[in-house]
């Protein structure tokens, strides 16, 4: 029977730091042709994303009624460009007494960082970190007239087999969350592999293990006593973003509760700051239930009572985030056997990771 790792991430511990966006970028997409991937990045919200309103196209690519629709290819410039600073002029030629790009930018992944909603006193956002979502029912892997994208069955990771892809693109076409990305050098696609190489040693995703504010767990869904099972099912305040794109996504968020916005006379209310239909609109209608918990344990917590969900998401201890078994011994000989005609060595597989 197949297992299913996945991640909650915590939103109400996320500053923004992007700590897990250099960590994934400077391990994995550090090659050529990989300037814009972002196999982890965080976004504020409300806000356009990255790729650029990804949202937007996310409502015509995924599962639609069963049937898997595809979405356009986003342009270039969606993504923004690694517009280069003047270092040769400044620092060998000295032409130049400062540095400054050549062209101005236009569009990037952190262009509406740190920008609100609202009107002040009560304006709001919060941080969403994404990745990809290692769906149930990816929509890359159905797409590909190749196979190319597949889904281990040891752990549920999605991969994207270098080897097999041809570059039709169909995956960047269908996967609503944008999370595909193609390598116009290498002709090839390619996306977040869950870090797969340590997570097969026990070890949790860079973006998780280097994340200050110890707001990512990782674990099994199926492992009663994890922090994913226990989030995810037992207190039910773990819940996907966009469920409503089909796919079954993998990775859950805690909801966001900002402090509460004041009235008129400046006295505080019992009303959320952010709009519960825009958080519907992210999470879906389990988004009021899980806030409902969670204030409901808060609660609990102020009044000096024991909250299993609290302490679970203070996480005192790091290593209660991660409930990662080693890859069981079926998986280590599949990656230890020589290549046949149906199991080629993935190129991601054969590279030693960078340890961070």
């Amino acid at each position: 029977m197949s297992r299913q790792i996945a991640m909650v991430i915590d939103l109400n511990k996320c500053v923004g730091c992007q700590t897990c966006t250099a960590a994934c970028k400077s391990l994995w997409t550090d090659e050529a042709g990989q300037d814009d991937m972002l196999w982890a990045n965080v976004e504020t919200k409300p806000g356009r994303g990255y790729p650029k309103d990804w949202e937007a196209k996310g409502t015509e690519s995924g599962w639609k009624d069963g049937e898997l629709q595809y979405g356009p290819l986003h342009d270039p410039d969606e993504y923004g460009h690694v517009a280069p600073l003047n270092h040769e002029a400044v620092y060998f030629k000295g032409t130049e007494a400062r540095l400054k790009r050549d062209a101005p930018l236009t569009y990037g992944a952190n262009w509406d960082e740190d920008s609100s909603s609202g009107v002040y006193p009560n304006n709001y956002h919060f941080y969403l970190p994404r990745l990809c979502n290692h769906c149930t029912k990816p929509a890359c892997v159905e797409a590909c007239p190749y196979h190319a994208p597949y889904k281990r069955e040891e752990d549920g990771i999605v991969l994207v087999d270098q080897d097999k892809c041809q570059g039709t693109r169909r995956c960047n076409m269908a996967c609503p969350y944008d999370k595909v990305y193609f390598n116009h050098l290498k002709g090839k696609s390619q996306k977040c592999i869950f870090c797969f190489p340590r997570v097969e040693q026990g070890v949790a995703p860079a973006c998780a293990r280097q994340c200050p504010g110890r707001l990512r767990f990782v674990g099994f869904l199926d492992d009663e006593q994890g922090p994913i099972a226990r989030l995810v099912h037992r207190w039910k305040v773990a819940i996907p973003l966009h469920p409503e794109y089909g796919t079954g996504p993998n990775v859950y968020y805690v909801p966001p509760i900002l402090p509460p916005p004041e009235d008129a006379n400046g006295r505080l209310t019992r009303a959320s700051r952010i709009p519960l239909d825009y958080l519907r609109r992210l999470f879906g209608a389990a988004v009021e239930p899980a806030l409902a918990t969670l204030a409901a344990e808060m609660a609990r917590r102020r009044a000096g009572e024991s909250s299993e969900l609290i302490d679970l998401l203070i996480a005192k201890d790091w290593k209660s985030l991660f409930r990662i078994p080693a890859v069981p011994e079926y998986a280590l000989k599949r990656r230890q056997a020589a290549p046949g005609p149906t199991e080629p060595v993935l190129r991601h597989e054969t590279q030693e990771p960078r340890r961070t």
